[in-house]
């Protein structure tokens, strides 16, 4: 559990740079578009990191791929179980279905269809269990006992982290000069990931994070210096539902990240509004976490004269839902 931890700056960096090499040939290097209409309001620059365009429509599948890619033979025959609010679901049964893997995949029974239905086309077993993702993770770690599967967590392994981290790379080669990069959370692993790489090469990166009002396990857990969950009602961030954040994560971004912001269900709705409208990018509602801290105004003070990347983490948006948003 302290593996990741307990591992020095360079060491996490090396981890990461190996899963870049495993994934490199199979996923996609992801757009960094800039925003002039962003850039001229806020007078900086400001870009987006278009994950939404990555296989499987979010960049969960590359810490999916990496981690299956990591499992011995013996683990592999076993087969894998994963439990997912949806996009860890579709990256786990890409990466499955690449490595000739057995997946079966524990999802909360509100999980958007769009999102079953993609995860069921990759081949992995779909089952609905639990009203929320804490529900499904335990009812998952309990078959886990049961079957003797191998369980990829979404968020709470280093093998996992380290393939998010690969966004950090990517963004190092795209824009070597960035001043602040601002993450949505959920568990914590993309952000994390990305802490990690991006520190090490550029120490003085502002890591901003970004959660709902409704679920902000993670910066609870941070302002109280404990690890602690935090929900009070559902998310239009679904993908990023998770009330009670990882022990890895938390105990790599307590020490990392630099700001955390808060947004509303209305500011998060406004952001997938303008981002459709005004950028042409499809994102759902983890997606647009990062776009909605820059439109609630909070961070301005971040942004004048600086450099800044928007991770538009994902896109994969139920069609009904964003219909009534637009």
């Amino acid at each position: 559990m302290k593996k990741m931890i307990s591992e020095t700056q360079n060491q996490a960096l090396y981890s990461i740079l190996k899963a870049y090499e495993r994934i490199n040939s199979l996923m996609i290097h992801t757009p960094l578009a800039p925003s002039n209409i962003l850039g001229q309001e806020k007078n900086g620059e400001i870009y987006l990191k278009l994950e939404n365009l990555q296989r499987t429509g979010s960049f969960k599948a590359r810490g999916a791929y990496n981690k299956l890619a990591t499992l011995t033979p013996e683990e592999k025959q076993r087969g894998v179980i994963a439990c997912s609010a949806g996009n860890h679901a579709q990256g786990v049964a890409l990466a499955a279905s690449l490595l000739n893997i057995n997946a079966r995949i524990f999802m909360p029974k509100g999980a958007p269809k769009t999102k079953i239905s993609a995860t069921e086309s990759y081949g992995a077993k779909v089952e609905l269990v639990g009203d929320t993702f804490d529900e499904t993770k335990t009812a998952t770690l309990a078959e886990v006992k049961r079957s003797g599967e191998v369980f990829v967590s979404p968020f709470d392994d280093c093998a996992v982290m380290a393939g998010q981290g690969t966004i950090g790379i990517e963004l190092l080669q795209d824009l070597p000069e960035v001043d602040n990069v601002i993450v949505p959370i959920g568990g914590g692993g993309l952000i994390a990931g990305i802490a990690l790489a991006l520190k090490t090469y550029r120490p003085e990166v502002k890591i901003i994070g970004v959660q709902s009002y409704h679920v902000h396990g993670m910066i609870s857990s941070i302002w109280q210096q404990k690890l602690i969950a935090n929900r009070s009602f559902k998310t239009l961030a679904d993908g990023c539902d998770v009330a009670l954040a990882g022990e890895l994560t938390y105990e790599i971004l307590k020490e990392r990240i630099d700001e955390t912001v808060l947004v509303e269900e209305e500011e998060i709705e406004e952001a997938i509004h303008y981002l459709a409208l005004k950028e042409k990018v499809i994102a759902e509602g983890a997606g647009a976490l990062s776009t909605a801290a820059i439109l609630s105004g909070h961070i301005d003070h971040l942004l004048k004269g600086k450099k800044t990347i928007a991770i538009v983490s994902g896109g994969n948006i139920d069609f009904s839902v964003f219909k009534e948003i637009i």
